[in-house]
C-alpha cells in the first residue's frame, strides 16, 4: 500500500514538472531571438515613430549613415546611375553644368532658371568642360519643343528639367537621360536616378522665397483639426466630429460654410487631408507652407526630392481604405509629435521649396552628391536646419565640423580661437592689439592679413603664440577667404585701428563658445525701413535695437568664411569690394539667412570709437562713373537675396557681477569697468 502512494506521489510530481516545463519553453522562446537565416538581409525597419522611441541597439550594431546605392528602377526603361551617367567627366572640377539653348521665346520662369544657375557654381559657358547638359522643358503644355541639342548622345549626362508633371511630347525618347518634372507617376519614376519636383504654382517667386505661413506651432482651441482637399482646387476645413467625407475629397452633402474657393488662402488646420491623384500634387505644396501636416492617402505620385528629404518627418502616408483607423490615429497623436511635423514643414519650405533658385538648386545638389559618392552630404544635414545647400560638403561632411549642429548633438566647440587681423591702406602695424590679444589664454594664434601698400614693419611684438604675416590682394573682401593657415574654428575678426582689451576678448570667446553658430560683436548698426525713400537703411545710432555687428570686432565660425568664397553671388562679393562699409552688411545678411537668428552684443569700453557707415558717395579708383551710395548696398543685397534676412535684437549679454556694487575683488572681468 505504500509502495503505490509512493508511485503515486512520484508520478504527481513528474506531471507537475511537465506542466512546468511546457509553460517555461514557450516563454524561452519569447525571451530568446531567433537566429537569423544565413545570409539574410539584416536592415533596419523605418519605423513612423522612430524619435519617439527608446533605442536598445549597441554600440556597433547602427549602420553608418553613408549614401545608399541607387535602387532599382521601378519602370520607364532601363537606367539607373551606374549604366546610364558617365562619371568620370565630372571628378576634376564636381558639377559643372552647361544649359542648351532654348527655343522659341522664354519664360519668365526659364529665364529666372537660367539667371540661378549662371549665378551659382555649378554654371560653366562651354559644353565640352561640363559634365551634365541641361535641357529646358517647356513651360505650358502646349509650349514649343525644345530640338535635340547636338551633344546628346543617346541622352546620356543629360538632364530634361520641366516644372510641370506633363512633358513636352518629344520627339525623341529620353533614352540615358535623367527626367526632373513635377510629380512624376511612382509606376514610371526612376528612384536614384530622375528626380521628383514639387508642382509649382505660376505665380512662385523666383529668387528669396515666400515664408511659411505658420505662426503657432501649437493649435489655438479654435483651429479646425483637418482640411480636405477639395476636387476643385480649394479646401474644406472640418472639425473631428464632423461628418466623414469621403477621401477622394468628392463631398457632394453637407459641404458646411467653412468650404473655401479655388485660389483662396491657405489651409489654417492641423492636418491637410490630400488624396493620392496626380493633380492633389499642388494641394501638397500649399500644405507644406502653411504648416498643415500633410496627410497623404496612397499617394500614386512621387514625393518631391524623395531621394534625400525623410518624408516621415513632416508628412504622413496612410492607406485610404482605412478612413476611420486615420482619423483615430490623428485625433490621437502627442502634441510633442504634432509640433514636431510641423516644424520639419517649415523647415523644409524655407530650405528647399520657397523659391525656384532653390529647387533648381536641390536638384542640381542631389546629382552632384551622386557624383561625390561617400563624401555626399549625410541623411542629417538634409534633413536638419539649415539644410544641405548651406552644408557645403566640400568643407566637411562631418555634422561636428559646422557650427549648426552643437546643440541637437550635447556638443561645445573645443579649441582656442584664431584671431586674424585685416591691415588695409593706409594702414599702421597693430602692435598694441597684437599685444592685447595674445594676452588671451584661448588665443591660438594671430595672422596679420596685410593688404596695404606700404611695406611691413621690421619688428613684430614678441608673443606666445603663433604669429604669421599672410599677403591680402588689397580687396575687403579678402579678409573672408578661407584661408588654410587658420587652424582653429572659432576666428576673431579684427581691424588695425580697433582697440580691444583682453578681458573683454576673454568674455566675448566665452559666449560665442555657447552660441557658434552666430556673430558675436562689440559694435553695433541696426537696420529700419525709410519710408520715405522706399527702401531700406542701416545706421550706427546708438539704441536698444540692432540687427547687426561690424566685423572689425567679432566672433564667428571659420565656415562663414567658405561660404562667403564659395557660397555667394559674385555680383554681391564685387560690391562690397567697392563699398568697403557694405562687407559689415554682407557677412550679417549671410549668417542672417543661414541661422534665422540675430547678432549677439557683448559689453565693450568707452576707448571704442564710434563706429558710423558713411553716407557719401563712393568712387572706386579708375571707375567711369559714380558708384551707388554705400547706404544703398542694402538695398541691392536685399534684391539679390530676394528678401530682406536680417533680424533685430535687444538681447547684449553680460558677465556676472558686471557694474554690480560688490567689491571688486570678486569680480572676473574687472577691467570691463575701467573707462
Amino acid at each position: 500500500m505504500q509502495s503505490w502512494r509512493r508511485k503515486a506521489l512520484w508520478l504527481a510530481l513528474l506531471a507537475s514538472w511537465l506542466l512546468v516545463l511546457l509553460r517555461v519553453f514557450p516563454l524561452l522562446r519569447l525571451a530568446v531571438p531567433a537566429r537569423p537565416w544565413a545570409g539574410a538581409p539584416q536592415g533596419w525597419p523605418r519605423w513612423l515613430d522612430a524619435e519617439l522611441l527608446q533605442s536598445f541597439s549597441r554600440a556597433g550594431e547602427l549602420p553608418e549613415d553613408d549614401p545608399q546605392p541607387p535602387h532599382a528602377p521601378r519602370g520607364g526603361g532601363h537606367c539607373d546611375w551606374g549604366a546610364c551617367f558617365n562619371v568620370s567627366k565630372c571628378r576634376g572640377g564636381g558639377l559643372k553644368v552647361f544649359v542648351s539653348p532654348v527655343a522659341g521665346p522664354i519664360s519668365d520662369t526659364q529665364r529666372g532658371i537660367l539667371a540661378s544657375i549662371e549665378s551659382s557654381s555649378y554654371h560653366s559657358v562651354s559644353p565640352d568642360e561640363a559634365c551634365l547638359l541641361l535641357l529646358l522643358g517647356p513651360e505650358a503644355p502646349a509650349g514649343e519643343c525644345s530640338p535635340v541639342p547636338q551633344q546628346w548622345n543617346g541622352g546620356k549626362n543629360q538632364l530634361v528639367l520641366s516644372l510641370h508633371p506633363a512633358l513636352c511630347p518629344q520627339t525623341f525618347p529620353p533614352g540615358q537621360a535623367m527626367v526632373a518634372k513635377a510629380s512624376p507617376a511612382v509606376d514610371t519614376f526612376r528612384p536614384g536616378f530622375d528626380v521628383a519636383l514639387p508642382l509649382l504654382p505660376e505665380a512662385h517667386p523666383l529668387r528669396g522665397g515666400a515664408p511659411g505661413q505658420l505662426r503657432q506651432h501649437s493649435p489655438h482651441p479654435g483651429v479646425p483639426l483637418l482640411a480636405l482637399a477639395e476636387e476643385r482646387g480649394g479646401w474644406r476645413v472640418a472639425g473631428a466630429d464632423s461628418p466623414a467625407c469621403p477621401w477622394d475629397g468628392r463631398c457632394e452633402q453637407n459641404r458646411g460654410p467653412e468650404q473655401t474657393p479655388l485660389g483662396a488662402t491657405l489651409p489654417n488646420a492641423t492636418f491637410c487631408i490630400i488624396p493620392g491623384h496626380r493633380p492633389e500634387a499642388l494641394h501638397f505644396f500649399q500644405a507644406l507652407q502653411a504648416g498643415c501636416i500633410p496627410v497623404l492617402l496612397s499617394p500614386r505620385w512621387e514625393l518631391p526630392f524623395s531621394e534625400v528629404i525623410d518624408w516621415t518627418k513632416a508628412a504622413i502616408v496612410a492607406d485610404k481604405r482605412l478612413p476611420f483607423q486615420v482619423l483615430a490615429a490623428l485625433q490621437e497623436m502627442p502634441p510633442t509629435r504634432v509640433l514636431a511635423l510641423r516644424q520639419q514643414t517649415q523647415f523644409l519650405w524655407d530650405a528647399y521649396f520657397s523659391s525656384v533658385e532653390k529647387v533648381i538648386h536641390t536638384t542640381l545638389e542631389i546629382i552632384q552628391d551622386r557624383i561625390f559618392g561617400a563624401s555626399a552630404h549625410p541623411s542629417l544635414l538634409w534633413n536638419s536646419p539649415p539644410g544641405a545647400l548651406l552644408a557645403l560638403p566640400t568643407f566637411s561632411t562631418s555634422p561636428s565640423d559646422f557650427p549648426f549642429y552643437h546643440l541637437q548633438r550635447g556638443s561645445r566647440p573645443v579649441g582656442g580661437f584664431s584671431a586674424l587681423i585685416w591691415v588695409g591702406a593706409p594702414g599702421q602695424p597693430p602692435l598694441k592689439l597684437i599685444q592685447a590679444v595674445a594676452g588671451s589664454q584661448h588665443c591660438a594664434q594671430i595672422l596679420v592679413l596685410w593688404s596695404s601698400e606700404k611695406p611691413l614693419p621690421p619688428r613684430w611684438p614678441k608673443t606666445t603664440v603663433p604669429l604669421t604675416v599672410l599677403a591680402g590682394q588689397r580687396k575687403v573682401s579678402d579678409r573672408f577667404f578661407p584661408h588654410r593657415a587658420i587652424s582653429t574654428d572659432a576666428i576673431l575678426s579684427l581691424d588695425a585701428h580697433s582697440s580691444l582689451t583682453t578681458s573683454e576678448v576673454d568674455f566675448a570667446f566665452g559666449v560665442w563658445q555657447s552660441f557658434p553658430e552666430r556673430m558675436v560683436g562689440f559694435l553695433t548698426w541696426s537696420h529700419f525701413w525709410d519710408e520715405a525713400q522706399g527702401g531700406w537703411g542701416y545706421t550706427a545710432e546708438r539704441a536698444n535695437e540692432f540687427s547687426m555687428v561690424l566685423t572689425s570686432a567679432a566672433f564667428y565660425h571659420r565656415y562663414y568664411h567658405t561660404l562667403f568664397t564659395h557660397s555667394l553671388p559674385k555680383v554681391l562679393r564685387t560690391l562690397a569690394d567697392e563699398a568697403p562699409t557694405c562687407v559689415d552688411v554682407l557677412m550679417n545678411f549671410l549668417v542672417a539667412a543661414v541661422t534665422k537668428l540675430p547678432p549677439i552684443k557683448v559689453p565693450y569700453g568707452k576707448q571704442h570709437p564710434e563706429a558710423r557707415p558713411p553716407l557719401v558717395r563712393i568712387q572706386a579708383p579708375g571707375a567711369s562713373e559714380q558708384q551707388p551710395p554705400a547706404q544703398d548696398c542694402i538695398n541691392q543685397m536685399a534684391a539679390e537675396f530676394g528678401y530682406m534676412p536680417l533680424v533685430s535684437s535687444r538681447l547684449r549679454l553680460d558677465p556676472v557681477l558686471f557694474k554690480d556694487p560688490v567689491s571688486v575683488l570678486r569680480k572676473k572681468y574687472r577691467s570691463l569697468e575701467k573707462p
